[in-house]
């Protein structure tokens, strides 16, 4: 069984859209004709979904300094920038009604919590809670806090797949008869979530690693391939955490299609280290062109 994974193929990474990719257009056009050429031996489509709301700690109106500014995309908040007031988080966020955005045991799961994180009655101190995470995103060496344009916002237009990949997967499900699985990462507003298995600072259920889709994956699959945006970050860690979990005697079940998928600007170093890095793990990195059933 071969098993197609789609990772945020949304308009808002494409041309026109509010974190564009220059080449998403190309690699989107390059997937389409691969889900079209190869319909009836592609068992599985599974597709991931950047989904965000407004006010997501990556995005700047979650943040002000002490003239009430928000940062400008692409602004780094360290830990120093939480803890001196360089950046002040949202005072007045408010929390879903009987479903607390932050579970202090998963948290408790990577280290310890500081003390007074919750109040008597069980509130989140917002400011105590972004020193903590900000601390541990720096702790694991692969970046300070990025904020990120508006992107992907629940509802948009720009949250829907680009038409010519959506025409070519509904083509696929009237040829085939299957459906499309659906995977929406980044509902919580208090962490990043570029992986599709798990966010880069697990604080709830639905956050931390998701075993029962990794194991959706991993069944049955003879082939995977990998595609979408971004290179440099959600197809990138969605394939470590696949990779890292993945039986190493089957890495050559996984192929990621250069072709069919781009950096951010600014960040080509980390799509290019990525790639080095799935080569050495023993994974097929290649195009959709190349490849062989």
């Amino acid at each position: 069984m071969t098993t197609l994974l789609l990772i945020d193929v949304q308009k808002d990474f494409h041309p026109g859209g509010s974190l564009a990719i220059p080449a998403a257009s190309d690699d989107a056009s390059r997937t389409a004709a691969f889900i079209r050429t190869n319909s009836s031996s592609i068992s599985r489509i599974v597709a991931t979904m950047d989904s965000h709301h407004l006010l997501d700690i990556a995005h700047p109106r979650f943040w002000t300094d002490a003239e009430g500014n928000h940062p400008d995309p692409f602004t780094l908040i360290s830990t120093e920038d939480v803890e001196s007031g360089r950046w002040i988080p949202r005072m007045d966020l408010k929390h879903p009604v009987n479903s607390p955005l932050v579970d202090v045991e998963i948290l408790k799961q990577e280290g310890d919590v500081p003390a007074g994180l919750l109040n008597e009655d069980g509130d989140l101190d917002i400011v105590k809670y972004c020193v903590e995470y900000t601390k541990r995103l720096e702790s694991k060496g692969k970046f300070q806090h990025c904020i990120w344009p508006e992107h992907c916002i629940i509802g948009t237009d720009g949250h829907n797949v680009v038409p010519e990949v959506m025409e070519a997967m509904q083509g696929w499900c009237r040829d085939t008869g299957g459906s499309v699985e659906w995977v929406h990462k980044g509902q919580n507003v208090l962490t990043e979530m570029y992986s599709a298995l798990a966010a880069e600072v697990p604080v709830s259920e639905e956050t931390a690693f998701n075993q029962e889709l990794f194991e959706s994956l991993k069944e049955g699959t003879d082939k995977m391939v990998i595609v979408g945006q971004a290179l440099s970050h959600c197809v990138n860690y969605t394939a470590r955490d696949i990779v890292e979990h993945w039986p190493k005697e089957e890495m050559n079940k996984l192929t990621v299609f250069t072709d069919c998928c781009s950096p951010v600007v600014g960040f080509e170093g980390a799509g290019e280290e990525f790639l080095r890095d799935m080569k050495e793990r023993g994974v097929n990195v290649e195009t959709s062109e190349t490849y062989q059933w």
